[in-house]
């Protein structure tokens, strides 16, 4: 009998944590937590955040006031202000664009930052790590140049053969 109940348990405990790992096609959100599915779920679809939403990942069109992300995105993203941990692949587009890891893709904002930049930052202030493609802003900060950047003030800080240069600067 007791190996009737802990052999029940389990499959409870892993159906639960299966459930809870499930990728969802939609997710509203007012804020975290009023929202249809709990921030530990990915989303494959779409997601409206009212005010603020919170998932894993996100796979698709994510829209919204704030739209964070602890894991990575693939997709579009619009808004005010959206926040990636991990990685992105896509277009980022908000008043604040920021993604910690690797960005593959067009991010634009008025401040755009990301870990590694693969393809074109558009914005007043555009931020990165290294940066292979292009910086196009009013301020472009990076630390590995590899590509262009345009702007009144251009920053490269890593191996670049230019530290600083106004209007364009330059390292392939």
């Amino acid at each position: 009998m007791r190996n009737i109940v802990f052999a029940a348990a389990a499959v409870f405990i892993a159906a639960s944590a299966a459930q809870a790992s499930e990728e969802k096609q939609v997710q509203l959100s007012l804020f975290d937590p009023v929202q249809i599915f709990e921030n530990t779920t990915s989303v494959k679809g779409l997601r409206l955040s009212l005010l603020y939403g919170y998932n894993v990942d996100l796979t698709g069109v994510d829209i919204g006031l704030v739209s964070r992300t602890s894991g990575s995105v693939a997709g579009v993203q619009w808004g005010g202000v959206g926040y990636v941990e991990g990685d992105f692949t896509g277009w980022q587009d908000h008043f604040v664009s920021i993604t910690k890891g690797a960005f593959v893709g067009f991010q634009s904002g008025l401040y755009t930052e990301s870990g590694s930049l693969e393809g074109i930052q558009f914005g007043l202030v555009n931020k990165s790590e290294s940066a292979r493609g292009l910086q196009l802003g009013a301020v472009n900060v990076t630390g590995d140049l590899n590509g262009l950047q345009i702007g009144i003030l251009n920053f490269a800080t890593g191996q670049a053969k230019f530290k600083f240069m106004p209007i364009v600067n330059w390292q392939f």
